[in-house]
C-alpha cells in the first residue's frame, strides 16, 4: 500500500464502521476534546463514558471549570485515577480564561506549554476541534503505526519515539484531518487491540507488516519489565458516635495529591499518638478485610481498621481535616480505595446499629 492511499482507506473505513456517537463527538469543541483526551490517557472508553457526561453537566464550559471549588473538580474525577490530570486540568482553565480570553489557543506549540497538554493531546485538541493539520500518538494511533510498520523497539525510548512521531507526520493527511484523528483512535481502539487484534477487518491489513509477518501481537514491543515493589499501610478509619470518619486532605504534590484520605500508620499502636492529637479517646477496635491497589510502579497493601472514639470537643480544629459523614457525605475527591474502605466502614457501623 503506497503512503497516499493510507489516509484514503483509514477515512473509508471510519465513514462505513467507526464510531460516530461517543459523547465527545457531539457539539464538538475545543473543551470538550481536551476534557475527553484527558480522561482517556490511561483509561479504557467505557469507563470515561459515564464520568465525561457527569463532568459536563456539573462544568459545561471552561470558565465553570476555572471557577471551580478544587474539591469539586477532585470529587468529579473520584475513581478516575491519576489525579494531576483534574488538577492540570484546573490549572490550565485558569489559564485560558485569564490569558486566553477563554478560548483554547490555535497552535499546537502553544496548546503544548498548557499544564497536562502533551503533544499528542494538543495535536487532537487542534485536529479534531479546530480542524488543523496535527499528527497524534497516543496508545491506541502508537499500536497501529507500530504494527503497521514492524517498529523496533519500545516506544517509551527516545529514538524510537521519534521514528513513531515521523510515521505519524507522514501519514497525516491535508483533508479531513479531524475525521482521520478519530479514525485512527478508533481503530486502535476496535480493531488493532492489545491481544486479539481483528486483522481481517482491518483496512490496512495489506500493507500492515506485522501482520505480514504473523507477528501482530509482537508489536509494539513492550516495555522491559521490572519487579513491581510492594509496600504496606496501616489505615485507622476513627469513627465518632455520630457515624463520621476522621479525614486528612493530603498534601497537593505526591500520591493521591489533594484528595481526602484516611490517615496512615507504620503500626497500630500509633492509634493513641493520633487520638491524642484530635483530642480523642478511644474504644473498640475492630480488623476490616484488606485490601490491595496498585499503582503504576508499586502495589500498596491496605490494612484498614474500624476505630470507635469518643470526642471532648465538636470539632476538628485542623485545618485539612474533616469528619466525613458516611450518611450524607459530602461531594469530596477521595482517592478510589478509600472510597471502597468507607463504604464497607458504613456497612459495618449500620450492622451494629441493627444487631
Amino acid at each position: 500500500m503506497r503512503d497516499e492511499q493510507f489516509a484514503t482507506v483509514v477515512l473509508e473505513w471510519f465513514d462505513r464502521h467507526g464510531r460516530h456517537d461517543l459523547p465527545w463527538q457531539q457539539g464538538i469543541t475545543p473543551y470538550r476534546v481536551w476534557v475527553s483526551e484527558i480522561m482517556l490517557q490511561q483509561t479504557q472508553v467505557s469507563t470515561v463514558l459515564n464520568y465525561f457526561d457527569r463532568f459536563m453537566a456539573s462544568l459545561p464550559t471552561v470558565q465553570a471549570l476555572a471557577a471551580a471549588p478544587e474539591d469539586e473538580v477532585l470529587h468529579l474525577w473520584t475513581g478516575l485515577g491519576y489525579y494531576t490530570r483534574a488538577r492540570n486540568l484546573q490549572k490550565t482553565a485558569k489559564i485560558v480564561v485569564e490569558q486566553y480570553g477563554g478560548e483554547f489557543p490555535r497552535d499546537v506549540e502553544k496548546l503544548v506549554e498548557l499544564p497536562g497538554i502533551g503533544l499528542s493531546t494538543a495535536g487532537a485538541i487542534a485536529s479534531i476541534s479546530m480542524g488543523l493539520r496535527a499528527p497524534i500518538l497516543d496508545g491506541n494511533v502508537k499500536r497501529v503505526l507500530a504494527r503497521y510498520t514492524a517498529q523496533e523497539g519500545y516506544p517509551g525510548e527516545p529514538k524510537v519515539a521519534k521514528q513513531l512521531w515521523a510515521t505519524a507526520e507522514r501519514f497525516t493527511p491535508h483533508d479531513r484531518v479531524n475525521a482521520y484523528t478519530q479514525a485512527m483512535m478508533d481503530m486502535g481502539a476496535t480493531l488493532c487491540t492489545r491481544t486479539k487484534p481483528s486483522c481481517l477487518l482491518c483496512p490496512l491489513e495489506t500493507g500492515c507488516q506485522a501482520h505480514m509477518l504473523g507477528l501482530e501481537t509482537r508489536y509494539p514491543i513492550p516495555k522491559p519489565r521490572k519487579a513491581v515493589p510492594l509496600k504496606r499501610t496501616l489505615m485507622p478509619m476513627l469513627a465518632n458516635g455520630e457515624g463520621a470518619i476522621l479525614l486528612y486532605r493530603r498534601p497537593s504534590t505526591g500520591l493521591w495529591g489533594g484528595l481526602w484520605s484516611l490517615p496512615e500508620l507504620d503500626d497500630l499502636k500509633d492509634i493513641e499518638h493520633l487520638a491524642l492529637q484530635h483530642a480523642l479517646t478511644v474504644g473498640t477496635q475492630q480488623p476490616m478485610p484488606g485490601l490491595t491497589h496498585t499503582f503504576s510502579h508499586f502495589q500498596l497493601a491496605i490494612e484498614p481498621w474500624l476505630i470507635h472514639v469518643k470526642e471532648s470537643g465538636h470539632h476538628v480544629a485542623e485545618a485539612d481535616w474533616l469528619w466525613y459523614n458516611l450518611a450524607t457525605p459530602p461531594r469530596l475527591g477521595l482517592a478510589a480505595p478509600v472510597k471502597k474502605l468507607l463504604k464497607h466502614a458504613a456497612d459495618l457501623l449500620n450492622a451494629g446499629e441493627s444487631s
